[in-house]
């Protein structure tokens, strides 16, 4: 039986975990809960490929095409602050009612939202709100931003 539990390599650090068994709305509050530099510790880490590849994988779970209907819009994501530097670049384009993600964007965007790790933690798991961070300057847009304010409406959050 596979376990969902991480294991600690001998340094302590956690190895793996399988974020499939992963109930959303538990992390949302684990995020909500949790300071910020431990948050930004993680998404420097070993797991922040394997974390944000779930959360775009997961997208299609939570995406609501009721919420969607009339909307054809490609939208980037870049996720800055990996380690060396790294950003990770994420496409989603919704067009007819339908939401297709990719980790390989070749579409032109129609808005483009960058924010660190832990603003990413935040923003998907409804502990911030997109309006306030973009206000902070957590979060940063590109492109129409009309079309950015009503992107969360498009998804339901697993919340805080």
């Amino acid at each position: 039986m596979e376990s969902s539990q991480p294991e600690a390599a001998e340094n302590g650090q956690v190895q793996d975990i399988d974020l499939a068994n992963v109930d959303p709305a538990e992390i949302g509050k684990v995020v909500a809960a949790t300071p910020d530099e431990q948050l930004a510790e993680g998404m420097r880490g070993p797991m922040r490929a394997k974390i944000i590849g779930e959360v775009f994988g997961r997208m299609q779970e939570f995406f609501k095409p009721e919420n969607a209907a009339g909307q054809e819009a490609v939208v980037h994501w870049k996720i800055t602050d990996g380690p060396d530097g790294a950003v990770d670049h994420w496409e989603i384009v919704v067009r007819g009612g339908q939401l297709t993600v990719t980790d390989s964007p070749t579409e032109t965007p129609r808005v483009t939202l960058t924010m660190d790790g832990v603003s990413f933690l935040k923003l998907v798991t409804g502990a911030e709100q997109g309006p306030t961070m973009f206000m902070s300057g957590k979060l940063q847009l590109e492109g129409d931003m009309m079309f950015a304010a009503n992107i969360q409406t498009m998804f339901r959050l697993p919340g805080a």
